[in-house]
């Protein structure tokens, strides 16, 4: 089945964000459909899995799905590039449904969001403070706040803090900037240093023809991430987080934690209407593009859609 695919630019603070809309078989621009924002990965970018796997599937479903690239990655502007702020990450989902609720084929009060890993965590987040969004979908969520103050920040948060200062303080007066990967160069490397699922699933899907993909650089910008350090995604879930929700993850936890991030946010949750999809057999990864574990997403996250968007027509 072909793919209608266009790519935008939306407007943000300084900048601009870039965008694939991915429209549905059929699509007719006199017809007002259900939306879904859909997030990339830390690191990642809108041509891996939230656009060509779950945005592509979800527009097949029926829905024009909008993937974006993060400020500061892949596509779109900001200026240094690599951050990965919290803050920035989740104002994006506000100025991409700004966009989004103008268009004419876009019906505003049917308009959800999905986000995949750290890409979750932000969906999550973003969906507790702008309630433009009707229901919300984590896959394999991560909270990159916690995930920052311990294995990134090496368990030792404070300690993170003060070589992120004195980095920042050195670039801020000329020197070079530190760009760190995230991952190992390759997977002989990541198996070479450790036994963690995580970090070898990641590297073979990020530094092989998997899902490697010019944009999808893994890096970050060291002296940038000590706003990470004090974000929690799930600050006042409790309070704030009123839209229907669902986590869907693996039950094979990994060094990244989105097994644990899951059951803690569908604990936490205000929401009424929540609901947690534990895969068997299934890690972190598989989730980003295997059908034995994208299937079964799958078919949770569409009827999911559907109770809470409405039926496509």
């Amino acid at each position: 089945m072909s793919q209608t695919i266009k790519t935008v630019s939306i407007p943000n603070i300084a900048w601009e964000t870039a965008a694939d809309i991915l429209f549905p078989p059929n699509f007719d621009n006199n017809k007002k459909y259900p939306a879904v924002v859909s997030a990339h990965p830390i690191g990642s970018c809108k041509e891996q899995t939230s656009g060509n796997i779950y945005g592509k599937a979800l527009a097949e479903a029926g829905y024009v799905v909008v993937a974006f690239d993060a400020s500061f990655q892949g596509a779109s502007g900001g200026e240094p590039r690599f951050i990965e702020d919290p803050e920035f990450r989740v104002s994006d989902f506000r100025f991409v449904v700004d966009y989004i609720q103008t268009l004419p084929y876009v019906d505003a009060e049917r308009i959800g969001v999905l986000g995949i890993c750290g890409g979750g965590g932000y969906a999550i987040n973003a969906a507790m403070t702008d309630y433009r969004f009707k229901c919300c979908i984590g896959i394999t969520p991560v909270n990159f706040g916690r995930l920052s103050r311990e294995a990134f920040g090496e368990y030792d948060p404070a300690g993170a803090l003060e070589k992120m200062a004195k980095q920042r303080t050195i670039e801020a007066q000329g020197g070079q900037r530190l760009v760190i990967n995230l991952l190992p160069p390759t997977v002989e490397d990541a198996k070479k240093i450790t036994t963690d699922i995580d970090v070898c699933e990641a590297t073979e899907y990020y530094k092989t023809s998997r899902g490697q993909t010019a944009n999808g650089c893994t890096s970050g910008l060291f002296s940038f991430n000590s706003a990470a350090l004090a974000w929690d995604a799930f600050n006042h879930a409790e309070v704030l987080m009123t839209r229907p929700l669902m986590v869907v993850v693996g039950d094979k936890p990994g060094g990244f934690g989105a097994y644990r991030d899951a059951q803690e946010v569908y604990g936490r949750v205000g929401s009424k209407d929540k609901k947690i999809v534990v895969l068997p057999g299934i890690s972190h990864y598989m989730l980003y593009d295997k059908p034995e574990a994208v299937d079964p997403a799958l078919e949770q996250v569409i009827p999911f859609l559907k109770k809470h968007l409405g039926e496509v027509n």
